[in-house]
């Protein structure tokens, strides 16, 4: 469409916007901090064109190369949060507003190939157009909200144009089948955090029930719907928790063991849970408890947990369970099973936990986390349950706290008694004690770590306890000085556990930053992990280590703190590394043809895996016991060659 120059028209906006982008460009030659705020403002009257959209996917490397995004969290598209994305567009000011739409318009032309960026791959993009697209579905299924409608200088209709426009583009049978496969490929890992895929599929269901909208070919769809909203007869069309509750009293015995199964295999099938779960089980305790196990999906081993400390069962799920803290129902069925309540020191302190006096400030955080529906001790006790249940399904969030994130995952794994102890004194003192040579350590009054504000968008745990890890690692630094070694040799063992391994190696010189015997390195930690150089010795303990995190380019992005768990040979007969990764996704594309497996390869629920080579490629530092220590000149020396060809041409390049 084209529109008159003269008179107001897309023509003489668009003249507007290229000359202040223009000005922009020159302004961030000599001030880096250059504000855009003339550039949002215009670009808003371009959205506001049919065809105004259309003008700025045309200029999306014009809007990139002029800084726009630079020096805010939309410069580095890997991060972003289709969470975040949704509360910036829907209810963000109206700067905030505009530079998200631009940002997802020029992630829209990289998913169509019109447009590079080395920051973020095609897939990647697509994945999250596709997450942001799916929590916003209700703006592409019918008229919009009352909010959205009387939202200020027209961003309600800019932003329902703007996903009519990614629409039109990326089809709506496409982004069905992709959300689908996107949200199984996220549900493989088991996230603790599942309230924006539960949010994805509630607005996949408006759209499959609305008779205006296509939906022919989403089988995919409808399951996972049906796994959340209606598992079981019972509840198959969704009644409501009230009538489901009635509907429960009136049900035989074949008609309550049809209920417990498919809950329970649902749940075991997806790792969700549907609100309607943990009323059933609220009926069956103490009244049906051999239902009861069948509903939390319970072997051999769960069983005999559940049965030898049946009390405390009983009191988490009266204190615990609801429609709104449902999705701890999984964490408790998984704590079962590792019979983690075998270990007496947890099943006392789960017993402290359900009784724990909440501090006003904490009650306060977690109040404004996840509202008033329940008490703040409820949510912050079905957080417990799902960490210690699904150690491997925390993540950090957009915070830069995956040091503090890979010690929640270790001592919920390892450790339970000490995580629950550290919630208890950061939930009710408000304070975390801990040692360092021999110094005693309180996060009390310590500066904020490397994450300056406290982390909201992560489970009931880290919302209460990374504060003040985060702030005792950085401390911990702090007394470390000046030394001659990288300073996670001292910290880790003393702020994770015993089982860290005393000897350490990194691959640089902490002084100048230049590689230093890369071979060495490689050799060493084959010979302490590999299993044919290492005598066969398996990992034992998790071992934090350290990861040099490159793009799908295979560009330097940065180091990155991730958890070793095992080393095993696959169903191929190929020798893999198995790590936790808490950034949210494990499955991450590092370039090279070197993509993190999340499934396929005998991964379990949290891990992502590599084979050896690839995973040494990216190894920056690690932990070894120096008394179990492997042959390295036994390693092959195309092993070797292979390794530093493929850190040589990734990120060592830059070091």
């Amino acid at each position: 469409m084209s529109f008159d120059a003269t008179n107001g028209t897309l023509d003489s906006s668009i003249a507007a916007f290229d000359a202040t982008l223009a000005q922009l460009a020159q302004r961030r030659q000599i001030d880096s901090k250059a504000p855009i705020d003339e550039v949002l403002t215009s670009a808003r009257t371009v959205m506001a064109f049919p065809d105004g959209l259309d003008a700025l996917y045309e200029r999306v490397a014009a809007i990139e190369t002029a800084g726009v995004f630079t020096g805010r969290d939309w410069g580095r598209p890997a991060i972003l949060q289709p969470a975040l994305a949704v509360r910036s567009l829907r209810e963000g000011k109206a700067d905030v507003t505009i530079i998200e739409a631009l940002s997802e318009i020029r992630l829209l032309a990289v998913t169509t190939g019109d447009y590079f960026h080395p920051g973020i791959s095609a897939e990647q993009a697509r994945n999250f157009l596709t997450q942001v697209m799916a929590l916003n579905l209700d703006l592409l299924a019918g008229p919009m909200s009352e909010a959205d409608r009387e939202r200020p200088e027209a961003l309600g209709q800019i932003v329902q144009a703007l996903y009519q426009y990614l629409l039109a583009h990326l089809g709506y049978e496409s982004i069905l089948e992709s959300l689908v496969d996107e949200i199984q490929r996220l549900l493989a890992q088991r996230p603790l955090q599942t309230d924006s895929i539960k949010q994805m599929i509630s607005q996949i269901a408006k759209c499959l029930y609305d008779p205006e909208i296509d939906t022919v070919g989403t089988a995919g769809a409808a399951r996972l719907v049906r796994a959340l909203f209606g598992p079981t007869p019972g509840c198959r069309e969704d009644p409501g928790l009230d009538v489901y509750a009635q509907r429960l009293a009136m049900m035989d015995e074949n008609a309550l063991l049809e209920e417990a199964t498919g809950f329970a295999r649902a749940m075991q099938d997806t790792g969700l849970v549907s609100p309607y779960h943990p009323v059933l089980l609220r009926y069956l305790r103490g009244y049906r408890d051999d239902l009861l196990l069948i509903a939390l999906g319970l072997s051999s081993t769960g069983c005999e947990t559940l049965l030898c400390y049946q009390q405390l069962v009983y009191a988490l799920i009266d204190e615990t369970l609801f429609p709104e803290t449902c999705q701890a129902v999984y964490g408790l069925s998984l704590l079962l099973e590792r019979g983690a309540l075998f270990s007496a020191p947890i099943a006392s302190g789960l017993w402290r936990q359900i009784r724990l006096t909440l501090s006003s400030d904490t009650a306060q955080t977690l109040s404004r986390v996840f509202g008033k529906s329940h008490e703040p001790r409820v949510f912050l006790l079905a957080g417990v349950l799902s960490l210690l249940g699904q150690p491997l399904g925390v993540g950090q969030g957009n915070n830069p706290t995956c040091q503090s994130v890979i010690g929640l995952s270790m001592w919920a794994d390892n450790a339970g008694d000490y995580l629950l102890q550290l919630v208890a004194w950061a939930a009710r003192d408000d304070e975390v004690l801990s040692r360092f040579e021999g110094e005693r350590i309180s996060s009390r009054d310590l500066e904020a770590g490397l994450a300056k504000e406290p982390p909201l968008d992560v489970d009931a745990v880290s919302v209460v306890l990374i504060p003040h890890l985060d702030r005792l690692y950085m401390e911990m630094g702090r007394l470390c000085g000046e030394r001659d070694d990288d300073l996670h040799r001292w910290i880790n063992p003393e702020f994770y556990g015993w089982w860290v391994g005393q000897g350490f190696r990194v691959i640089a010189n902490i002084h100048t930053g230049a590689i230093e015997d890369y071979e060495g390195f490689v050799r060493h930690f084959y010979a302490c992990y590999h299993p044919f150089y290492n005598g066969n010795m398996p990992l034992i303990h998790p071992q934090p280590a350290g990861i040099v995190v490159t793009d799908s380019a295979a560009r330097l992005v940065g180091r990155h703190a991730i958890t070793l768990l095992r080393v095993a040979l696959d169903a191929s007969n190929e020798m893999r590394v198995y790590f936790f990764n808490p950034n949210n996704d494990s499955g991450q594309d590092w370039g090279q043809g070197i993509v993190c497996a999340t499934q396929g390869n005998a991964e379990r629920h949290g891990e992502a895996s590599l084979p050896f080579a690839e995973f040494a490629s990216r190894l920056f530092v690690f932990h070894y016991d120096p008394l179990e220590f492997g042959d390295p000149d036994a390693v092959p020396e195309e092993d070797v060659t292979r390794v530093i060809e493929l850190g040589r041409g990734s990120w060592a390049a830059d070091y």
